[in-house]
């Protein structure tokens, strides 16, 4: 083998060493887990001011709460009309707004008294809600994350939710953290972390084993409902018809070698 061919060997070498490289999902520690209401059917849920709020799905059950954290007892209570299934829920300024699944409605409140203040109106479907330093950031299902402005609900811009260039669909409840966002992904036990400026998927959490399936009796009782207190530095999750909320730790996944199919070198 040459030189030139040699060089060219430990160059091919190299780069699939550093394609064999990932980093496995991130994990979690309980810290500590609170008592939730067995019958919400959990849709949005924030933490602002040291308040849990929360909505809650289902036509002719959906609802707005306010609720200790530490008791699980509901402190406020606002019925939403029969004909809305409710969706996701966020906080901006002093107020909430809160989602409906297909009815292309968002509620406004007052979020010390919950008074309906305003609706607003959008296209599509609405799953989850959160927001950053400007806009509101909706979820529809699709891989499509759109921000909206938080005073008109005019569409601003949107992303492609992607991991390793594959659209990434089912994107549910959402919050805020860091600069990044976090979205449950329906009917799994992940939560993706995603950059707010371009779509990628910066990383998983891996939630498996957190509620366990046999203290649940229904099918659609799956994670959905992420929270954080900004001022402590703590991060809720809950589920839908769930018996509890966790506080969690992250504890970041350690890099990984992926098997792959080297070619044949030259000789």
């Amino acid at each position: 083998m040459n030189l030139l061919m040699s060089c060219r060997a430990i160059a091919v070498a190299l780069v699939l060493t550093a394609a064999a490289l990932a980093h496995a999902a991130d994990t979690y520690h309980v810290v500590h887990a609170y008592p939730h209401d067995q019958q919400a059917f959990t849709q949005g849920l924030v933490y602002v001011n040291g308040h849990l709020y929360e909505s809650t799905g289902i036509e002719g059950r959906s609802s707005l709460r306010e609720v200790d954290l530490e008791t699980g007892r509901i402190l406020q209570f606002h019925v939403v009309p029969d004909q809305y299934f409710a969706e996701g829920l966020t906080d901006w300024k002093d107020m909430l707004i809160q989602l409906t699944w297909q009815s292309h409605v968002a509620f406004v409140y007052d979020r010390a008294t919950f008074r309906l203040l305003r609706t607003l109106h959008y296209d599509g479907e609405g799953w989850g809600l959160t927001h950053d330093t400007k806009s509101l950031i909706l979820s529809d299902g699709t891989a499509t994350l759109r921000f909206f402005d938080p005073e008109t609900f005019h569409e601003v811009r949107r992303i492609t939710v992607k991991d390793s260039g594959k659209p990434v669909t089912q994107l549910n409840e959402l919050e805020y953290i860091h600069g990044e966002i976090y979205a449950n992904i329906w009917h799994s036990d992940r939560i993706a972390r995603i950059s707010s400026a371009t779509g990628r998927v910066l990383g998983w959490i891996d939630l498996k084993g957190l509620m366990p399936r046999d203290q649940l009796s229904n099918d659609e009782a799956v994670l959905n409902g992420i929270a954080y207190d900004t001022a402590h530095d703590r991060l809720f999750v809950t589920g839908k018809l769930w018996p509890k909320v966790f506080e969690v730790t992250i504890i970041p996944g350690k890099a990984k070698l992926v098997p792959v199919l080297h070619s044949k070198q030259p000789k």
